[in-house]
């Protein structure tokens, strides 16, 4: 049975791409026919900005899509060239004083440039997929649900037969903006339905009653706005959509999966004001953030960020590109998905079908001549040796690799069968961190220090490199949480990162040359005065900033 499905799946991944094949073969007669030449924009950036030049509307009626602008150049790409609707709206253009240049390209082609509209701010016309809800009510909504009973209450005394299943949804969604939820979970029961908020890292139940009826509405809602089959109930099924409060858009991501008493949904909100990070803001130590600054500051290499799942690795490397944004360079991304927009940057998406993988689309990117290019995750020997030379040959590229410790890295480019010759001169840094709860600032309560911990602390001091400010060594001060009104009465309120900086030097590239494993690199770091994610973390303790069991939870128990 195991072998006919992966036999199916392979028949289903050929047929898929023998018919892209054939339709990119027909975009480039038309484009031939039209004397025009022909581009494939699934390895091609798309500027947002140039989009704004035409209306979605205005484009898709054209069949059309503006892609770059440099000054009063611009690069145009149309289904069929040769169409007088396309042919009138060019000449509009260039009525303008527009250049333009004009390329051929395929239906699906057209499709993903005109997905970027929904990153356009919009003047008229809905985008597909977003919910263009009332600002005044959405907002008073997330005024008033302030806390996790307030949003149960709303939505039990909701009159479900007064108003419609799209308010419900706003309820929920607007609940989950103003207590910083980042995912929301609606879990089917044999009864009844499950509604919880993941907060700060940790699931919260919203309540636990939703009737199953009300459910399927809303589940048929989310399908519709996500562009999900509202029929298919028995596969998984991913979508997004999104929702515009006035001028600010925050993305939905949605994914819906059968279960046995039903779907179950999560739907990961992607609010840009949670992402939108100065350096100073992510946590860093001032000593750490000199060694960043630098790092950032140098025209080539590589700089690694390395930690599991949900441990804050997008918002660092996002950190460093707002950091790099300016007029003077270019910045392209291949990422998966774009998770977040971020203006003046160019980004495009790892697309399977179109055979748009992290090499082949860094390989499309190198054309392009960028100054700094973000790779998503690096996942295979083809993507890791393209990013090193790429990082070889005068760009900074950022990328992230799974590895539980900086110095895990360097092995795991080597299992992925990197040379370790090419490795050294092409990284700069590595980092590795993880993500703890912040204490309330308004409720949380001093603390005695354990003797215990009194000793770890002590060791702590004499671990620590000079450029450690030991201030908060001399008169040890500790915190617990408490709960307010301003937490929702769990005492923490947001996350904060804790960091481990590895900078690569010639004796390191030396080790790696006679094959040090994981441990070797480690020991060398730290004598080399590296302060370790667990050491990083105490010492945001005894700034008050969160506690010990925060900081054992991601790194392990003190002392190991």
């Amino acid at each position: 049975m195991a072998q006919d499905q992966g036999d199916a799946g392979q028949l289903k991944s050929i047929l898929a791409k023998a018919r892209h094949e054939a339709e990119e073969r027909d975009a480039q007669r038309r484009a031939g026919a039209a004397g025009a030449l022909y581009i494939d924009l699934a390895t091609q950036p798309v500027e947002t900005d140039a989009l704004n030049l035409l209306s979605e509307e205005e484009a898709r009626a054209a069949g059309i899509a503006v892609i770059e602008k440099k000054g009063d150049k611009i690069v145009v790409a149309a289904y069929d060239p040769g169409s007088p609707k396309t042919k009138e709206c060019i000449a509009d253009l260039e009525k303008k004083g527009l250049k333009t240049r004009v390329f051929g390209a395929s239906q699906t082609s057209m499709e993903r440039a005109w997905e970027f509209y929904k990153y356009v701010t919009k003047k008229t016309g809905p985008i597909t997929g977003r919910i263009d809800v009332d600002k005044e009510r959405v907002e008073g909504l997330i005024k008033k649900l302030s806390t996790l009973d307030l949003v149960r209450d709303e939505i039990e005394h909701f009159d479900f037969k007064k108003f419609s299943t799209a308010q419900i949804l706003e309820i929920v969604l607007a609940g989950a903006l103003r207590n910083r939820a980042s995912d929301i979970h609606f879990e089917a029961g044999r009864l009844a339905v499950k509604l919880r908020y993941r907060i700060d890292g940790d699931l919260h139940e919203v309540l636990n009653d939703l009737k199953p009826v009300l459910y399927s509405h809303i589940v048929s809602r989310i399908k519709l706005l996500s562009n999900l089959k509202l029929n298919v109930r028995d596969e998984a099924q991913d979508g997004r959509f999104t929702i515009g409060i006035g001028a600010k858009e925050i993305e939905i991501r949605v994914a819906v999966a059968p279960s046995e008493f039903g779907e179950v949904i999560v739907m990961r909100v992607l609010d840009p004001d949670a992402i939108n990070l100065s350096l100073q803001d992510l946590g860093l130590r001032s000593d750490d953030l000199v060694i960043v600054e630098k790092e950032l500051n140098r025209p080539n290499g590589m700089i690694l960020n390395t930690g599991p799942t949900g441990s804050g690795k997008t918002t660092t490397l996002y950190a460093f590109l707002r950091h790099k944004n300016s007029e003077d360079i270019k910045i392209i991304t291949v990422e998966d998905p774009i998770e977040y927009h971020v203006e003046g940057i160019e980004q495009t998406q790892v697309d399977v079908e179109a055979d748009y993988t992290f090499a082949n689309g860094l390989k499309s990117l190198m054309r392009q001549d960028p100054d700094v290019i973000l790779i998503g995750e690096i996942r295979d020997k083809e993507t890791a040796e393209i990013a090193i030379q790429a990082a070889l040959t005068g760009h900074l590229v950022f990328s992230t690799v799974h590895a539980n410790e900086a110095s895990g890295a360097i092995p795991r480019l080597l299992d992925l069968g990197v040379k370790a010759n090419s490795i050294g001169p092409a990284l700069n840094l590595i980092i590795a961190q993880r993500l703890v709860k912040r204490l309330c600032e308004p409720c949380k309560v001093a603390a005695a220090p354990s003797k215990e911990l009194t000793a770890q602390i002590a060791a702590l001091a004499k671990a620590l490199p000079e450029r450690v400010d030991r201030a908060l060594l001399k008169d040890v001060k500790i915190f617990a949480p408490k709960g307010c009104d301003a937490c929702g009465g769990t005492g923490f309120r947001g996350r904060i990162g804790i960091y481990e900086l590895l900078r690569v030097t010639k004796e390191l590239e030396e080790l790696m040359a006679k094959g040090a494993g994981e441990i070797a690199i480690q020991e060398y770091a730290v004598k080399q005065g590296m302060v370790t994610m667990q050491q990083d973390g105490l010492l945001k303790v005894l700034a008050g900033v969160t506690t010990v069991d925060e900081v054992e939870k991601v790194t392990g128990p003190i002392g190991e």
